[in-house]
């Protein structure tokens, strides 16, 4: 019986222990239920896209993986490829945005291009492939999905990343999302991220001085050097709106 309540009190520590190291991975992010649902939620509405399902991937400070989750009923009711491309876009927005400074990945693409001031950027970060293809596949998209409680790292330069900032205006991590023209993929993953009320950002080059999608190239040059391509009219005017549908918070 001695043994036995010894044996007991190792798995109960065991136990809080690993629920205690998934809180630190997590960092304080959404859980998997959260993100999931309100993914299924913001995909049903109006995005100015192909109106796919999508993934979306969460990732602390320090890039770790926290959640990935999908809107369709099955993992492959959205495009394979577009999981760990969510991935990439959230370790982007996190590994470029600053306490003071939020960076969209849609603001990255004109200064990656040759003569940009970032040219070569997105060759800076590989992705990791033994976290992007580790296994079992039937994990994939739940909260048991392989990636989770690893760095994916990788560097993606168009629209569908953005930085997370608490209600303190703390900066937690970043939220990628993946599946649609990389507009929509922009325009979803703000509207998910003021859902998940992690829009406290401190400033951005925006137009509105957000990490707002900027749509300024003419002639292959932006005026602004934080230009994205258009994707389509129905894209770029949800997104001129979205300071105003989906306003970032102000910190409290």
């Amino acid at each position: 019986m001695k043994r036995f309540k010894i044996y007991q009190w190792t798995a109960l520590n065991l136990l809080f222990a690993s629920f205690f190291s998934f809180q630190a991975v997590a960092g304080g992010l959404p859980a998997h239920s959260e993100l999931q649902k309100s993914l299924k939620e913001v995909v049903k509405e109006e995005n100015g896209g192909f109106g796919f399902n999508m993934w979306a991937t969460l990732v602390d400070r320090d890039g770790v993986v926290g959640a990935v989750a999908f809107s369709g009923n099955e993992r492959g009711d959205q495009w394979p490829g577009s999981r760990i491309i969510s991935a990439q876009k959230a370790n982007t927005a996190n590994a470029f945005s600053l306490p003071g400074l939020a960076l969209s990945t849609a603001n990255l693409f004109s200064a990656v291009q040759p003569g940009g001031s970032l040219f070569g950027l997105q060759f800076s970060n590989p992705v990791s492939t033994e976290v992007a293809y580790r296994g079992p596949v039937e994990d994939i998209g739940t909260e048991k999905d392989p990636m989770a409680g690893h760095k994916i790292g990788g560097v993606n330069v168009f629209g569908g990343g953005l930085a997370l900032y608490d209600g303190k205006g703390t900066l937690v991590g970043a939220l990628g999302v993946s599946g649609d023209s990389s507009c929509a993929d922009h325009n979803i993953a703000w509207k998910l991220r003021h859902k998940l009320k992690l829009d406290y950002i401190p400033a951005g080059v925006g137009a509105d001085n957000n990490d707002n999608i900027v749509v300024d190239i003419n002639g292959n040059v932006s005026a602004s050097g934080w230009g994205h391509p258009e994707c389509s009219p129905s894209t770029t005017k949800i997104a001129k709106e979205l300071s105003k549908t989906h306003p970032v918070r102000a910190k409290k």
